[in-house]
C-alpha cells in the first residue's frame, strides 16, 4: 500500500512542444496533493492542453499581414 502524498514516480517523456511539456510537468503537482487537490490540477492541465491545441490552428505570424492565404484570390 502506498503512503498518501507519495509521488507515483511516473516518467514523463518530453514531446518537443514547450507548451505541452509544461502541462505534463504540471501533472507532477498532483503527486504531492491529496486526492481532493487532484481535480484542480487536472482541470488546469486540461485547459492548458486545449490552449496549446488551439494555438496550432491560429495563423502563423510569418504569414504576410497575419491574414490566411486565399488561393482563389490568385486567379489569372
Amino acid at each position: 500500500m502506498t503512503e498518501p502524498n507519495q509521488g507515483l514516480g511516473v516518467e514523463r517523456t518530453p514531446t518537443g512542444n514547450p507548451d505541452v511539456d509544461a502541462q505534463l510537468e504540471r501533472l507532477a503537482d498532483a503527486d504531492h496533493l491529496g486526492v481532493g487537490g487532484h481535480l484542480e490540477v487536472y482541470e488546469d492541465v486540461h485547459r492548458g492542453l486545449r490552449e496549446a491545441l488551439a494555438a496550432l490552428d491560429r495563423p502563423s505570424s510569418a504569414q504576410a499581414g497575419g491574414a490566411p492565404a486565399r488561393p482563389y484570390d490568385l486567379r489569372s
